[in-house]
């Protein structure tokens, strides 16, 4: 076995990397082909979800095949090999095999003990095996990984310590006042996507207690399958699909939107927030129709200008600027300029001229640089007065109440992470997922999975030294059969005289003989070299019987492509060794 992997995840690269890196279906199709074409790949499998890009492959050169897989991430991924590579980790052989398992439990997540990095496994090897580079060691080895992450879940509490994104990024949009299910009740939801993260995220939303469901995708199908399912759940959440263009009608009347795509630009911009931020009320009422903040909807946030603290005509300005600019870091502005004592230059430290009895009226007229140098130092107040235990959720120091709630499970990202500085906006992306998470406590059942990996990779690491020998064990009876059958056939030459069932008696004789002696250096052969270290055990029965190379590697070709002859052959050695044992105890 040679496994290699290179990668890197959110434990080795900043998100902006993760981002910049990620993998599109047709990039990770074009990277298979391209990484079998490589002289050092024989197989290969790759693994990219939101927060990892690996390449797993089966090399004859460790050196050739770290420098070949690193170049074809950094040529795949877009991202320059010298910008990548301070960020890539490299694993090999057993190495590889503990950290696959260890992912496979969800060890290396991003939340511990998250189960859907087994779904993504899953796909994974299936994308290898439709695309033909999954040989025989990346498919035991995926499908290995995907029963000791079972195991880890079944037999330990790790699923008390982890918890699907998903459940974690809403918990995180609460802010740790409410728990997730009193504060879904009764709102309404955007759900971008129908794949298996977005149908996920729209489950557990179904489930939490959400009056209303709206699934959006590129592809009508699979949101109009999507919306069937949540009816059906028996949660009681109303649900239906609509199409792309009709995102920014709903951004106007639901309280809370995820967005987990496969698209490698933005989905939702900094001007498409503010455009629905600016009509208002919800049902897509303008703020003036909206209902008054004094009597709010249950189960929703009031909506209109007084509680996103917004004026449409300068959420207008903003999206204007955000438009030209490409990004919203002027948003802070409306807040910061309206906040409990602000005199204006001179007094808090705001580069805008903006006296306070002005409020918005000041931005009138304001040109987008001077709004950019305020965003920017609103910015560092406001990092500084998030600095608090629970980090990841982006929100505001002010108080605003939430408006829109933005959960964004996409890399690349969907959603302007600018967005965040829009009152009445929470957003949690996978960034500031990665900032909670820092702080999340580990179970004390990981020690436990940390032990069914260690075992699971001796286990796998035996199996395959073992299946190593077996061509060779293979040849070496193919060899001895053969000699018995050409001196079976000497002895019907020399003795013609022999019946039929005389014949069979000695052929029968000759055989048992070769098998008695094949048995015990074939059976402790294979004892030898499932230890660490016994891949030279197979080379001195190679010398020994002087058996042909071409033989063993014919063998162990047809063995990996699982062809019908190699496994009558291995199933012929394996019954040769019981027959053996069973005339011995005769």
């Amino acid at each position: 076995m040679s496994l290699l992997v290179v990668g890197l995840s959110h434990r080795s690269a900043p998100v902006s990397v993760l981002e910049r890196a990620a993998l599109s279906a047709d990039a990770k199709v074009k990277l298979l082909h391209d990484t079998l074409a490589a002289e050092p790949a024989t197989e290969a499998a790759v693994l990219a979800t939101c927060n990892r890009i690996e390449l797993y492959a089966d090399v004859d050169k460790f050196h050739a095949g770290v420098a070949e897989l690193s170049t074809l991430l950094a040529q795949h991924s877009g991202v320059a090999l010298e910008e990548l590579t301070p960020y890539l980790y490299v694993h090999y052989e057993d190495r590889a095999v503990h950290h696959l398992f260890s992912v496979a439990c969800g060890l290396d997540s991003m939340v511990v003990g998250e189960g859907q990095i087994l779904g993504q496994i899953k796909d994974a090897l299936a994308l290898g095996q439709e695309l033909h580079t999954a040989g025989r060691l990346i498919n035991d080895l995926f499908q290995q990984a995907l029963r000791v992450g079972k195991r880890a879940h079944s037999e330990t509490g790790i699923d008390r310590a982890g918890q699907s994104l998903v459940t974690f990024g809403l918990e995180q949009l609460t802010a740790g006042r409410e728990t997730v299910e009193a504060w879904a009740a009764g709102k309404r939801a955007l759900v971008i996507g129908a794949g298996s993260m977005s149908s996920l995220a729209a489950a557990t939303l179904a489930r939490a207690g959400v009056a209303e469901i709206v699934v959006a995708n590129r592809t009508a199908e699979r949101a109009d399958r999507l919306a069937e399912i949540l009816v059906a759940s028996g949660t009681g959440v109303a649900a239906r699909a609509v199409p792309m263009t009709k995102v920014a009608g709903e951004l106007t009347r639901v309280d809370v939107v995820v967005s987990c795509t496969g698209a490698t630009g933005l989905v939702l911009t900094g001007e498409d927030i503010a455009a629905a931020l600016a009509d208002g009320g919800p049902a897509g009422l303008l703020p003036e129709q909206a209902a008054p903040t004094s009597a709010p909807t249950a189960g929703h946030a009031p909506a209109g200008p007084a509680v996103a603290g917004l004026d449409p005509e300068v959420v207008a300005r903003l999206a204007a600027v955000a438009a030209a600019g490409g990004r919203l870091a002027d948003a802070g502005g409306a807040r910061t300029i309206t906040a409990a004592g602000a005199t204006g230059p001179g007094t808090d430290g705001c580069p805008l001229d903006a006296p306070a009895p002005a409020g918005r009226a000041a931005l009138t007229g304001v040109d987008a640089n001077a709004l950019e140098l305020h965003g920017t130092w609103a910015d560092q107040g406001e990092a500084a007065a998030q600095r608090q235990p629970r980090r990841g959720t982006r929100s505001h120091a002010d108080g605003t109440p939430v408006r829109l709630a933005l959960l964004d499970l996409a890399m690349p990202r969907d959603i302007d992470a600018a967005v965040h500085r829009l009152p009445g906006v929470r957003l949690v992306d996978i960034e500031s997922l990665a900032e909670a998470a820092a702080d999340a406590p580990m179970a004390a059942d990981v020690d436990a999975v940390r032990g069914i990996v260690a075992d699971e990779v001796a286990a796998f690491g035996a199996a395959q030294r073992a299946a190593h020998i077996t061509p060779t064990v293979v040849a070496l009876r193919a060899m001895a059969a053969e000699v018995v059958a050409m001196e079976v056939a000497r002895l019907d030459g020399r003795l013609p005289e022999l019946d039929g069932r005389q014949r069979a008696e000695v052929t029968q004789t000759v055989r048992r003989v070769v098998d008695k002696l094949l048995h015990a250096p074939t059976v402790r052969v294979k004892q030898l070299a499932s230890e660490p270290g016994g891949a030279g055990y197979a080379e001195a029965l190679r010398e020994l019987f002087d058996l042909d190379p071409q033989t063993v590697a014919s063998v162990s070709r047809a063995d990996a492509a699982g062809t019908p002859g190699a496994t009558a052959a291995a199933g012929a050695a394996g019954t040769a060794d019981q027959n053996h044992d069973s005339g011995r105890a005769s």
